[in-house]
């Protein structure tokens, strides 16, 4: 999760939401991602989505069942989505999302009963520290919109 939460600062660092994610194969960081939606300009650019496309890559081939996912916050329904086909054989994240979460909070995708693929889940790793680092940027954003802003030009 160490891994993880350098990642997600580094999202944080260029403006993103800090989410940051790795895969893990037996052991060796196989991909590693964070938060690219802004600098993108692409809705699907999440930390998670980065990862296994990279771990994919990377391994040569689209399943991933002998790898783990660990990621600074639970994944939504689309990054879940993905997670489920890739067949990510373990999901360790950090904070929960109550709003959007797909490993438990608001459903459960990973380990829908009716899926032919079930990851195992383990929630709650170093959790206050993922979810310091998503209150702080909130807080920064909440705190930026309210300032004025200058005109174009100006």
């Amino acid at each position: 999760m160490a891994e993880a939460l350098r990642q997600a600062r580094k999202a944080a660092a260029g403006g993103e939401v800090p989410v940051g994610a790795v895969i893990v194969r037996a052991g060796r960081v196989l991909a590693r991602g964070f938060n690219q939606v802004e600098l993108l300009k692409d809705a699907t650019a999440h930390a998670e989505m980065l990862a296994l496309s990279s771990a994919q890559a990377s391994h040569g081939d689209w399943r991933l069942n002998d790898c783990d996912l660990y990621v600074t916050k639970e994944p939504c329904p689309m990054c879940a989505g993905a997670i489920y086909h890739c067949r990510i054989r373990r999901v360790i994240f950090g904070c929960r999302s109550p709003k959007d979460g797909a490993a438990g909070s608001l459903v459960n995708l990973l380990q829908q009963p009716t899926l032919n693929h079930r990851s195992e889940i383990t929630p709650a790793v170093r959790e206050e520290e993922c979810a310091a680092l998503l209150r702080e940027f909130f807080a920064g954003a909440r705190q930026n919109k309210d300032r004025p802003r200058k005109p174009p030009g100006a």
